[in-house]
């Protein structure tokens, strides 16, 4: 249920916290106080656009906070976990919206949320209905899931949509290869031409590098052959080498050390210096060998990366976009060339997922044809305590001609309020004030299978005479017995049979109007009643106490 609502700088409040009860709850006020301000704060925790207007004159952003105690969610705590929001140990949700000159910012437990996410899980917390929220109601997805939820084939419905799903991928496997065709001839040329171009290249995606290398070597071999053949001549060969100049040095060392024995230590590195150098020489000369100067591998070389230069540009722009391009072709030349046998499984596949959808659809239909006239003959019943004594209303059942998302049939609720007339989908229905009885009626009818927690209806009962609204506050009152209602009224009988009573009034503090919110009960709620009933008087007085009886 909601147990916290704080809203403030939202146009004409300025500041209100309002703990909820249990039950019903009835909210009224005269026009004009700000009883719209309370459906407006919900719609924004539910994730509906804010207007900047909405901010009180004067300040710089507005706040909405909600709290909801929820002993066992599992759509909003999915919800929450696939938006990594933490949820609270202690079973609250805490949803707040902060509305500024500059930016908007929604919260959930404390974490930022995006306003899809609000929206998500404002399904499942608040069901809200104005004088004109009834288009879920007169949507035949919606009706039928409605019959779903009281036929209790909810997870049925989940299983055949899984199956028509699959139906679905193997009916547009089959069209997609049905319309590709084979393109003549002149299509298979090519693309046996493409696969022998790269079979024939035998690639690697790893040679390029060290081809390159290689490239490089042998378009420069005369010039490293004359910079190593350089080097060489200065290490060993020739005439005062440097391998003989660090002999010489090596003797003088040697006789220095013989004479002062101090000295070991400090020319110790001449003879790695001496075994570097001879080293160096030998990897020059091993170098100097495995050079190779015969330009026809230069030729060969070339050869090869114009070859792979070429498929990059006609294939993709790296060898792996080649490789790749290489197996698709593989597989669309496998199923031009095999493909009476491949279209046989994608006929083969369609036949079979579309047995299980009929399987299941047909089980889905079973429940329904079992559920619908249960459903209508409850929610006649419920319409005949709103005044509809002779109305009809009945569930009817649409066959498509092929399976569709949410079964192989459609529903369509029909109502009839006038005896001898016939009956009419909802949708057709002008009257406002119909059409908020029946959704009455549906609501009520469906409520131990309703898990929404808080119900929210604002001003519904408008356009029905007083009898009527009696009844409908007594409706919404049982509903409080299994969920959480807020009644917005400006009907005193709906009033009185509210759990719990707030009153919506304007005052004039230091020249700003403000709205405020206060809790009535005994003579205050009485005082009240009163004054919805229109006058004053022991009479007046007296019907309002015996509307509270």
């Amino acid at each position: 249920m909601l147990s916290l609502l704080k809203i403030n700088n939202l146009a004409l409040v300025d500041k209100l916290v309002w703990q909820l009860d249990t039950g019903l709850v009835g909210v009224t006020g005269e026009t004009g106080a700000g009883k719209s301000v309370i459906v407006g704060a919900l719609k924004l925790v539910l994730g509906e656009r804010a207007d900047k207007a909405l901010i009180r004159t004067g300040e710089e952003n507005c706040t909405v906070e909600a709290v909801f105690d929820l002993a066992d969610a599992p759509a909003v705590s999915a919800i929450l976990e696939d938006s990594g929001i933490d949820s609270c140990d202690d079973g609250q949700l805490i949803v707040k919206r902060v509305i500024g000159q500059a930016s908007n910012k929604q919260f959930i437990n404390n974490s930022p949320a995006t306003l899809a996410v609000l929206k998500r899980m404002g399904a499942y917390l608040v069901d809200l209905h104005g004088p004109h929220d009834h288009q879920g109601l007169l949507s035949t997805e919606r009706q039928l899931s409605m019959l779903d939820a009281y036929a209790g084939s909810t997870d049925l419905c989940g299983d055949y949509f899984q199956a028509w799903q699959q139906w679905r991928v193997a009916e547009d496997a089959l069209r997609e290869f049905q319309s590709s065709g084979v393109e003549g001839e002149r299509e298979l040329d090519l693309l046996r031409h493409q696969l022998a171009e790269i079979d024939e290249a035998q690639l690697n995606v790893d040679e390029e590098e060290e081809l390159e290398r290689s490239f490089q070597r042998a378009t420069n071999s005369s010039r490293l052959l004359e910079l190593a053949g350089g080097a060489m001549q200065l290490i060993s060969q020739g005439e005062d080498t440097l391998i003989d100049r660090l002999g010489q040095l090596q003797k003088l060392c040697r006789d220095l050390e013989k004479l002062d024995p101090s000295l070991r230590d400090a020319l110790e590195g001449l003879e790695r210096a001496v075994m570097e150098l001879q080293e160096i020489d030998g990897s020059l000369s091993g170098y100097l060998e495995d050079l190779n100067t015969d330009s026809s591998e230069l030729a060969t070389l070339e050869e090869r990366i114009n070859t792979l230069e070429n498929l990059k540009r006609k294939y993709g722009p790296t060898l792996t976009d080649v490789l790749s391009h290489r197996e698709e072709v593989a597989g669309r030349l496998d199923s031009v060339e095999n493909r009476d046998g491949r279209l046989g499984e994608l006929e083969n596949n369609a036949v079979l997922a579309l047995r299980l959808v009929n399987t299941v659809g047909g089980k889905l239909s079973d429940k329904r044809r079992k559920a619908a006239p249960k459903l209508a003959k409850e929610i006649s019943r419920h319409l005949k305590e709103l005044g509809f004594k002779q109305a009809a209303f009945e569930v009817r059942l649409v066959a498509h001609s092929m399976p569709e998302s949410g079964g192989v049939e459609g529903v369509e609720f029909e109502f009839g309020p006038n005896p001898g007339e016939p009956l009419k989908p909802l949708r057709k229905i002008a009257s406002s004030g119909e059409i908020s009885r029946v959704m009455l009626s549906v609501k009520s009818a469906l409520a131990d299978q309703d898990a929404t927690p808080l119900m929210v209806f604002d001003e519904i009962d408008a356009n029905v005479g007083g009898e009527i609204a009696r009844a409908v506050g007594e409706k919404m009152a049982h509903l409080g017995e299994r969920h959480q209602v807020v009644a917005i009224t400006h009907f005193p009988q709906v009033a009185a049979v509210a759990a719990h009573h707030f009153v919506v009034s304007k005052e004039v503090r230091d020249g700003r109007t403000c709205s405020q919110l206060v809790q009535v009960d005994g003579a205050g709620r009485i005082d009240e009643l009163v004054r919805m009933l229109g006058g004053g008087g022991d009479q007046v007085r007296a019907m309002a106490e015996s509307l509270l009886e």
